[in-house]
C-alpha cells in the first residue's frame, strides 16, 4: 500500500484539506489512507478496524465530497450513516462539522431523546446527510417524515455493536429503502456471524481494508486486576476515582451507576452519570462536562464502551467486570488513545476470579491478581489513588453544558474538545 503523508495525497478536494487544517487535523491514519481513495472512486468498502482508528474521516470525507455540488430535496437526504448509539451519532456529526461546511453539505444527527417534531422540521428544510440510530430513523420513515429513496451513499458504522444490541433487523429494513445501486460502506471491529451475512447481502464486490491495533498502542496500556472484599469494593473504587486525572468508571446496571456517582459526589469527588435511562439533554450535559474537563469522572454503563471518543482519559476502572472479552476490549479502549498512555483497573470481588481470568485470557491480557484494601500502596503506585476530600460536591441536574449544540448548518458535539476518533492534530 502506498504511503500518504497528507490528506491532499488521497484525492480530497482542496476545500476539504484546508478545512481539516483549520481544525488541526494534519496526517491520515492508516484506515483513512487505505479507504479514502477507494471510497472516492465509488467502491463499496468493508473496513475491519478497531475503535479509535479514525473510521469517521475514512468514510465521512469521501461521503461529503461525493455529495458536494448539489442539494437534496426536502426530507430526502442523499447520504446515510447508521450508528448504534446516540453519542456516536452526535460525535460523528461534530467531527464532520468543519469539512461539511466547507463542502456545502448539510449534516444532521437523528437520535432518540429529541422531539420527533424537531427532526421533521429540520428534514423539511433540507438535509444532505443524516447520521442516525436505527430506531429513531425507523420511527421517522414509518411516519413518512423522511424518504431514503434518494440515498446514494450509505455507511454502517460499528456493525458488530449493532449486532450485539439486536439492531440488525432494523438496519436491514433501512438499507432496503436506499438505492440498490448506491455505494455502501461497512465498518466493524469483527466480521463474523450476522455481520458477515449483512456484508454478503448488501455490499457488492467490496474492497476490504483491515487495520489492526499496533504493538505500540498495546504497550501504552497497562492492565491490573485487584481482588477486593465485598465490604471494601466501593471504598477501593472511591479512592481510585478520587485520583488526579480523567477517569471512566464502568458498572453493570443503571441503578448502580446512579448510586456510585452520587456516592462519589458525597465523598467529594465530582462525577457525572451516563446510562440509557438518562434523557438526551442529561446525556449531552454529562458528556459535555466530562469532555471539556470540568468534571473529571464519568460513571457509566456499557453505553460508554463504544462510540465515546474523549481525549486524555488516563484510567478506565471496571468496578463491575465486563461480561466478556469483547466488552473488556471496548471499555479499555477509552484510554491510551492516539499514542497516549493509559491504565485499566478491574476490581474482582469474591466469586468473580474465574470469569475475569477467562475473559482476560481471551482478550490476550496477562492476568495476575493482587489483593488490595483501600489503603494498599499499590493503588497509589498504579493509578494515583488518594483519599477523597470528604466535602460533598453539589451538582445541579440542570447545570449548563460548557458546549451547547449550535443550530443551523454547523453543530457542536457534546464533547467538542475530543479528537475525531483519536485523530492526530498539528500545532494549534
Amino acid at each position: 500500500m502506498p504511503q500518504h503523508s497528507s490528506f491532499a495525497d488521497l484525492g480530497l478536494a482542496p476545500v476539504v484539506t484546508h478545512a481539516l487544517r483549520r481544525i488541526g487535523v494534519e496526517s491520515p491514519f492508516p484506515i483513512q489512507a487505505a479507504a479514502i481513495p477507494d471510497a472516492l472512486g465509488g467502491r463499496d468498502i468493508l473496513g475491519h478496524a478497531p475503535t479509535g482508528s479514525g473510521k469517521t474521516l475514512a468514510f465521512g470525507l469521501p461521503l461529503l465530497q461525493r455529495l458536494s455540488g448539489s442539494s437534496s430535496r426536502p426530507s430526502s437526504p442523499r447520504g446515510l450513516v447508521l450508528v448504534p448509539t446516540r453519542e456516536l451519532a452526535l460525535q460523528i456529526e461534530a467531527s464532520l462539522d468543519e469539512p461539511a461546511l466547507a463542502s456545502g453539505v448539510r449534516v444532521m444527527a437523528i437520535v432518540g431523546g429529541v422531539p420527533l417534531k424537531r427532526h421533521i422540521e429540520r428534514l423539511r428544510r433540507g438535509v444532505d446527510v443524516v447520521v442516525a440510530t436505527p430506531g429513531r430513523l425507523e420511527d421517522l420513515t414509518a411516519q413518512d417524515a423522511v424518504s431514503l429513496a434518494d440515498v446514494t451513499v450509505t455507511v454502517v458504522d460499528e456493525a458488530d455493536r449493532m449486532s450485539d444490541l439486536g439492531f440488525l433487523p432494523q438496519v436491514r429494513k433501512l438499507l432496503d429503502r436506499t438505492s440498490k445501486d448506491g455505494q455502501r460502506m461497512l465498518f466493524s471491529a469483527t466480521l463474523d456471524g450476522d455481520v458477515s451475512e449483512l456484508v454478503e447481502q448488501y455490499l457488492h464486490s467490496p474492497v476490504v481494508h483491515r487495520t489492526e491495533s499496533t504493538e505500540p498502542e498495546r504497550a501504552a496500556m497497562s492492565h491490573h486486576f485487584f481482588r477486593v472484599s465485598a465490604e471494601e469494593k466501593d471504598s477501593v473504587a472511591t479512592v481510585l476515582a478520587a485520583r488526579d486525572g480523567r477517569t471512566i468508571v464502568f458498572l453493570r446496571t443503571k441503578h448502580a451507576v446512579d448510586r456510585f456517582a452520587e456516592g462519589l459526589r458525597t465523598a467529594g469527588v465530582d462525577a457525572v452519570a451516563l446510562h440509557g435511562d438518562k434523557t438526551q439533554a442529561a446525556r449531552t450535559r454529562a458528556l459535555a462536562s466530562f469532555g471539556n474537563g470540568s468534571v473529571p469522572v464519568l460513571v457509566a454503563t456499557d453505553v460508554a464502551a463504544r462510540g465515546l471518543h474523549v481525549d486524555g482519559v488516563t484510567l478506565v476502572l471496571h468496578v463491575d467486570p465486563p461480561a466478556d472479552a469483547k466488552d473488556y476490549t471496548h471499555r479499555a479502549g477509552r484510554t491510551a488513545r492516539a499514542g497516549d498512555s493509559g491504565t485499566v483497573v478491574t476490581l474482582v470481588a469474591p466469586g468473580q476470579e474465574e470469569h475475569v481470568s477467562a475473559l482476560a485470557i481471551e482478550a490476550g491480557i496477562a492476568v495476575a491478581f493482587t489483593d488490595v484494601t483501600r489503603s494498599s500502596p499499590v493503588l497509589r503506585e498504579v493509578a494515583g489513588a488518594r483519599a477523597p476530600t470528604g466535602v460533598p460536591v453539589v451538582r445541579s441536574a440542570a447545570a449548563p453544558a460548557a458546549t451547547t449544540p449550535r443550530q443551523g448548518r454547523r453543530n457542536a458535539s457534546p464533547a467538542r474538545g475530543s479528537r475525531e476518533h483519536g485523530q492526530r492534530r498539528g500545532p494549534r
